[in-house]
């Protein structure tokens, strides 16, 4: 064989060995050990045997494009599981009084701000009418690494604060960590899987939401786990 031959064939081999590469990177297989998530909810269950209160919690590692934005949001879960979130509202007049009758646990003007200065108050969840906006940045610095700042762009900041306080009391919220993980508890194990299913279906097309490009690229693995069970990784998510 001629050296021109055994470069062509060296060259030719190349070129199939990239484009199985390619091919498998464009379709790749689930890790042996995940498992379908019907199976994980039913192997999280029986390590929770007993105590129905446990928390589900859900593990999105996420594969964010150059200049993604932050991975968050929130949404209204169809099986609620947290039924004492304390949203605090910054309101005056007519607002706070609308703020009240949804079911703000606190309500107040600039005698409020003080009192969260001075960690005088616990709360979850933090709204501001657009007037007490100016005021709220006063604290900028203490609720914003907390991740409770309320600004526009994620809807805390309103003037239709009835609503609002509503939507926050039902709602789910989530953040991606440093590594673009989103950590968020989706259930109790205590809720039939079929429940936990539609909870889970729910948060995933919310985190899916945050994709900048393609949404079938931007989650690279999910793991499903509870208070006292392991981290297991899913299939089918």
């Amino acid at each position: 064989m001629s050296a021109l031959s055994r470069f062509t064939l060296s060259r030719s081999s190349a070129a199939v060995h990239l484009l199985q590469r390619g091919y498998a990177s464009k379709h790749r297989l689930p890790h042996p050990n995940s498992v379908p998530l019907d199976r994980a909810i039913a192997i999280l269950k029986a390590y929770e045997v007993g105590q129905p209160a446990q928390t589900v919690e859900l593990h999105v590692h996420c594969a964010p494009e150059k200049g993604q934005p932050p991975i968050r949001g929130s949404c209204v879960l169809p099986h609620s599981f947290k039924s004492n979130i304390k949203v605090l509202v910054f309101a005056e007049g007519e607002k706070a009084k609308e703020a009240l009758a949804a079911g703000a646990d606190f309500v107040g003007g600039a005698e409020l701000v003080d009192k969260v200065r001075d960690n005088q108050v616990v709360f979850d969840k933090c709204l501001s009418t657009p007037d007490m906006l100016p005021r709220v940045a006063k604290i900028a610095r203490m609720l914003g690494p907390k991740g409770l700042m309320p600004t526009v762009n994620k809807g805390t900041v309103t003037a239709d604060i009835g609503d609002a306080v509503k939507f926050s009391k039902n709602s789910q919220d989530f953040r991606a960590d440093k590594a673009n993980i989103v950590h968020t508890g989706v259930a109790k194990i205590g809720f039939t899987t079929d429940e936990i299913l539609k909870n889970i279906g729910i948060v995933m097309d919310s985190v899916r939401a945050n994709a900048k490009g393609s949404k079938a690229k931007f989650i690279s693995r999910v793991y499903l786990s509870s208070t006292r069970g392991p981290g297991i990784q899913i299939a089918d998510a």
